[in-house]
């Protein structure tokens, strides 16, 4: 088993304090605070398992014995996570319906709230179906791995040490980019467009076998949608950057954070199968950017759409006017 995806499950692998509070233990991403789809995936992992696989047959459903999986979920950034310490997670059972059950979570450290979300699930409905027609992409197995890519461009990062510790981070994600990411090209200014394919590093059903965090806890469905919770803050800021040729955190030519994430789940997934995430930013100002995606399964199901504001500041002693 990869020991990177095995310690990611284990991160999700929350200890139940009480009925409804959780805790989860942290850790360092590339920025000196908790990486912020690690929250959002523990916060989603604490909600779900508040609702319980007999709710339909509990309240009468005709559905009886199907689970509620999420179909939305939104949420704030709120104060910068301290990875040195344990996160509690306080869910509120909002509403429990026939159909759609609604949670809230609040994620606390050190006696103040970090991070905020809301989510709803749904149980399983036919209905009406379109849907965008996935865009053109190379076979992911055509593109440079993270091991290839960011050693290639150590010259560019703030310290040797970040190609290092981007590689340590993202061991648990295979992460592919289409097109050169923000920090190979730094002062080339490009369309705000990205496109990355993802999965995870290593087949889950193995990993879960094997004994690998959650997976006497949460059902394979919902680890799917959390672990794609969790990949989805990693470069959805990114077409931000490519449009004022700025290379990132990296580079150290900007800095930034995550204020508000909202995702929206359409169709089944699997997040150790290759996932297209088609990625766009519509606008930034006032010292904050936008940024939406599509995330396309391998066949062009679209599986999950994003949105995300961030807070994205050019830093003074390069010449910009943020702080």
């Amino acid at each position: 088993m990869n020991d990177a995806l095995k310690s990611l499950l284990d991160l999700l692998a929350l200890e139940r304090i009480e009925r409804d509070i959780f805790r989860g233990e942290s850790r360092a991403s590339v920025v000196p605070r908790v990486f912020g789809g690690q929250v959002a995936a523990q916060a989603l992992v604490a909600a779900g398992r508040t609702v319980p696989e007999d709710l339909p047959q509990a309240l009468g459903s005709a559905r009886a014995g199907e689970t509620p999986m999420p179909h939305s979920l939104h949420a704030y950034f709120l104060r910068p996570g301290d990875p040195g310490a344990p996160i509690v997670y306080t869910v509120d059972r909002i509403r429990d319906g026939r159909s759609f059950t609604t949670r809230r979570v609040v994620a606390v450290q050190h006696g103040q709230p970090i991070f905020h979300l809301s989510a709803s699930f749904q149980i399983h409905e036919e209905g009406l179906e379109h849907q965008e027609p996935m865009p053109p992409a190379p076979d992911p197995l055509t593109l440079p791995s993270p091991a290839e890519i960011l050693p290639r461009h150590a010259g560019r990062y703030l310290t040797p040490a970040v190609a290092d510790r981007l590689l340590e981070a993202r061991a648990a994600i295979d992460l592919r980019y289409v097109d050169e990411p923000p920090y190979a090209t730094v002062g080339e200014v490009r369309e705000p467009r990205s496109q990355v394919w993802f999965r995870t590093n290593g087949d889950l059903d193995k990993a879960l076998a094997d004994g690998a965090g959650c997976g006497d806890t949460v059902t394979r469905p919902l680890l799917d949608i959390c672990l794609v919770t969790y990949v989805s803050d990693m470069t959805l800021l990114d077409s931000i950057l490519l449009a004022h040729g700025r290379g990132g955190w990296a580079v150290g030519d900007v800095v930034g954070a995550s204020l508000d994430h909202a995702m929206w789940f359409h169709r089944p997934l699997r997040a150790d199968d290759w996932l297209l995430y088609d990625q766009e930013s519509p606008t930034a100002q006032a010292g904050r950017g936008l940024g939406q995606g599509r995330i396309f399964t391998a066949d062009g199901q679209l599986a999950v759409s994003v949105i995300q504001e961030g807070v994205i500041r050019v830093p003074r002693e390069r010449g910009g006017s943020g702080a």
